[in-house]
């Protein structure tokens, strides 16, 4: 059985920047296991730009993107499998993989950096009524066939859920010359990034139905139309409001999961808000020795920020490797969600492993706004930030700094809140 120092679970850009930390902080023995043909995941279909921004300082396509780290990755002589499905993760950190050349094989890992992404929520957890035609897509697949296999999905259409991939196949369906006639959307407000509803919706004139969703579809062997109503604020469907939509093709974007059967096969404890591991500061999950970092962890709207904390995964992991085992476990710093934050990441800190600064990211559960960010030590206000406006559909982030927590001996819990200005 070969060894390796750190196995790296997805070659997307959370692995690769993963590895490319973890051997920048003196590991060499490094493995990206990809089950794709080649690197770079998910931003191999994204052709648009709005990448970099952050990391690199320019706009970039998610192709110009991903290539940056394959040539670190090529640089610094890391190895990676491609086309090879990790099948197994043990709680000793035996990977179990397979591939064409050579089979079921095994792997000893001394770390593993879980760095799988996520799937897009299918139609089958949607309870759409109506008949199973040709025509119905998530939008992941559409962009996929459209961006790197040079087929039209349809002619007209109509997507449900404003999710950011939802709203850039609305322009990108447009500019092949496809009709894009409506956006539903279940809830009072868009998933998707702001910018995304004024560049691709707003600049074509598609029209942005908030509280709508399918009720109906209709035709056998190909989508002939489908039926939209209102809903109330439970999510029912009003009556009396329906109105139908004449169309070849339905894109689906509502919603991404985390990939995490790996992670629930071999043990890690998963949280009920994200789907995604419990990590402390180190991004280190239940299992000791297992890292997780990216959309495996929980779904960002920034690839940059993906880049980010998986960087920090990677260095976690490597100083992991040279024998940074946990240490001082009872002086765990609970962080607690409530009152509009859905969750937080990490979810426990330990002042005495994490960095002089340490940032924790978080979603709200509606929309805000002219309200506050509140965070309280033990119950007393330790932090309160103003922001004008707060949706779900952007991840919110605060710094703690570890001078700060070090005069605070007793400190058990930290809590996030939202609060009026």
């Amino acid at each position: 059985m070969k060894e390796y120092d750190i196995v790296v679970i997805g070659g997307g850009p959370a692995g690769l920047a993963a590895a490319v930390a973890a051997r920048d902080n003196g590991i060499q023995r490094i493995l990206i296991l990809e089950r794709d043909n080649e690197l770079g995941g998910i931003l191999n279909q994204c052709i648009h730009n709005g990448f970099g921004l952050h990391t690199f300082k320019e706009e970039l396509t998610g192709p110009e993107y991903a290539a940056r780290y394959e040539e670190q990755i090529y640089e610094r002589k890391i190895e990676y499998k491609l086309n090879t499905m990790v099948v197994d993760i043990s709680h000793e950190k035996v990977v179990t993989a397979m591939n064409r050349e050579e089979g079921l094989f095994e792997l000893q890992a001394e770390a593993i950096i879980l760095a799988m992404g996520c799937r897009e929520r299918a139609r089958g957890s949607l309870n759409i009524p109506g008949y199973r035609p040709a025509g119905i897509f998530s939008a992941g697949t559409a962009q996929r066939l459209v961006n790197m296999e040079g087929f039209m999905p349809g002619r007209e259409v109509v997507i449900l859920g404003s999710g950011d991939i939802g709203l850039i196949m609305a322009r990108r369906m447009t500019l092949e010359g496809a009709k894009v006639k409506v956006v539903a959307e279940l809830m009072p407000y868009s998933g998707g990034l702001k910018r995304n509803i004024v560049q691709c919706l707003d600049d074509y004139n598609i029209p942005l139905k908030l509280s709508h969703t399918v009720v109906n579809i209709r035709g056998k062997e190909r989508l002939k139309g489908v039926t939209l109503a209102a809903v109330d604020q439970r999510g029912r469907p009003i009556p009396g409001t329906e109105e139908d939509y004449a169309c070849d093709t339905l894109l689906l974007s509502v919603g991404l999961i985390p990939e995490n059967e790996l992670s629930l096969g071999m043990g890690v404890k998963i949280s009920r808000i994200t789907a995604g591991p419990v990590v402390n500061e180190s991004l280190e999950t239940s299992v000791e020795g297992v890292f997780a970092c990216g959309n495996v962890l929980h779904v960002h709207d920034l690839v940059d920020f993906v880049s980010e904390e998986a960087a920090a995964a990677g260095k976690n992991a490597a100083r992991y490797v040279r024998g940074g085992r946990r240490a001082h476990k009872d002086r765990e710093i609970n962080l607690q969600a409530v009152d509009g934050v859905r969750y937080t990441v990490p979810c426990t800190i330990n002042p005495e492993r994490m960095e002089d600064i340490q940032i924790v990211r978080f979603r709200v559960g509606k929309v805000y706004k002219n309200c506050c960010i509140g965070v309280y030590f033990n119950n007393k206000q330790a932090l309160l930030r103003k922001r004008p406006v707060m949706a779900p559909g952007e991840m919110e982030e605060i710094k703690l700094e570890k001078a700060q927590l070090r005069l605070h001996p007793e400190l058990k819990t930290i809590t996030i809140k939202v609060e009026e200005a």
